[in-house]
């Protein structure tokens, strides 16, 4: 549990799995659309950070949001790729990456009711 929730922070929050799945699919993708492209790239990584107020989820102010209200994504990619094929390179993993597309365009969510 997050420390704002009261844990130790030493395991996943489920912000933390979001943004780590977010990651592991825009690596994936990545490492596909630079093989596809011929790019070389030595290293690297691929960031992602959210922005959230623990009031809302934990349920302390009800005005506040539920969950994460930002994330930025950000690739600092260690290549000798022109910029502009670099640039190329992230805006296509950007186009391809499901996690980030479905973040970007959430789908319809329909609730079954138990049992």
């Amino acid at each position: 549990m997050h420390p704002a929730a009261g844990g130790d922070g030493a395991m996943a929050c489920s912000a933390d799995m979001l943004l780590e799945a977010l990651v592991a699919c825009a690596g994936v993708t990545f490492r596909a659309v630079s093989t596809a492209m011929g790019i070389p790239v030595r290293g690297g990584r691929i960031v992602a950070e959210g922005s959230w107020d623990a009031r809302g989820t934990l349920g302390i102010d009800r005005a506040a949001p539920v969950g994460l209200t930002d994330i930025t994504l950000r690739f600092e990619i260690d290549s000798d790729a022109p910029p502009d094929k670099l640039a190329r390179l992230i805006e296509t993993t950007e186009r391809y990456c499901v996690i980030l597309q479905t973040l970007k365009s959430p789908p319809r969510v329909v609730l079954a009711p138990a049992g």
